[in-house]
């Protein structure tokens, strides 16, 4: 029997891949952090990395003392939970780090809201799609080779010919194209279950 999580490109395979940025890089964003008052925003399109950029200032930000509280919204999901309101807001203060992943999801009146109810945080980092809402950090952008180092770093290889083609067949959502991976994987192992062993 193939278990899914003996697939090279499993959920659990995958979310251990970290964002690729260089200590000096990290260092950049934490002067942009800064500089800007420690606002600022992660942008780029589906599937390229923001969220995982994002869990990764987390442990950046980590520091006795520091309260670190993460929302997620989505298009299932595009409200602030309920216990994020007025009175959750009112004590927060520059011990407390705000990250917001799907800042998209919010009208510009519930952004207005949210940009002033963590005006006291010593954090707000956010992701979006597009940069109009806090600073710019970081534009998350995927390529062709990095699909395929990522591919390579699951235990896979992936010709760069094919990595090409798999990034622009997902316009370079590494998310959904990792998924077609699973897919072709899972399939494969099907097929070779299927062989009748007196033909082997």
């Amino acid at each position: 029997m193939i278990l899914a999580h003996d697939n090279p490109f499993s959920t659990d395979r995958v979310l251990r891949e970290r964002y690729r940025l260089s200590e000096s890089e990290w260092s950049r964003l934490r002067e942009k952090l800064s500089y800007h008052c420690g606002r600022g925003a992660l942008v780029g399109p589906k599937g390229s990395g923001k969220t995982t950029l994002l869990e990764d200032f987390r442990v950046r930000l980590s520091h006795p003392g520091r309260r670190i509280t993460q929302i997620r919204l989505s298009t299932e999901a595009p409200r602030l939970p309920h216990v994020f309101n007025e009175t959750f807001f009112a004590k927060l203060d520059q011990n407390d780090a705000i990250l917001l992943d799907g800042a998209e999801q919010l009208s510009w009146l519930k952004w207005f809201w949210f940009r002033w109810q963590t005006r006291h945080a010593g954090f707000v980092i956010v992701t979006t799609h597009r940069a109009n809402r806090l600073p710019l950090l970081h534009r998350c952008s995927t390529t062709p080779m990095l699909l395929r180092a990522l591919v390579r770093s699951l235990g896979e290889d992936l010709p760069l010919t094919e990595a090409t083609i798999l990034h622009r067949r997902h316009r370079g959502n590494i998310r959904e194209a990792l998924h077609e991976l699973y897919d072709r994987h899972a399939e494969n192992d099907a097929a070779t279950l299927s062989i009748p062993t007196d033909l082997v």
